[in-house]
């Protein structure tokens, strides 16, 4: 007769998270100032953890940043960039949005 680990769903339980918080997450950022660059947010994020990546959205014409861009860090990470991070002030601003980044299902129809 085999016998059935009692504790086997909390455990893939666990792992499941574990996996979850290694995979990397993408988070929006708002309220950024004009002057925001790859560097300057790479140097905010980098107290947090390893940025994987950074996308300052800019204007087409001026090269400036249009005030939002998008960061990807590992999980943990992530979460705890977002703790550290959304409401702060920087450069006497808006208060910095930061957030996950909402899935492309969520966020409804593109206009025209």
């Amino acid at each position: 007769m085999m016998s059935r680990d009692p504790f086997r769903r909390r455990k893939v339980a666990l792992f499941s998270a574990l996996i979850e918080d290694t995979r990397v997450k993408r988070m929006f950022v708002g309220n950024l100032p004009v002057d925001a660059t790859e560097t300057s947010v790479s140097d905010l994020f980098s107290k947090f953890g390893t940025v994987r990546s950074i996308r300052l959205v800019t204007d087409v014409f001026t090269g400036q940043c249009r005030g939002f861009g998008f960061v990807e860090m590992e999980g943990h990470e992530a979460r705890a960039a977002i703790a550290g991070l959304d409401g702060t002030d920087i450069d006497k601003g808006k208060p910095l949005r930061v957030r996950f980044e909402d899935p492309k299902s969520a966020r409804g129809r593109r206009r025209r």
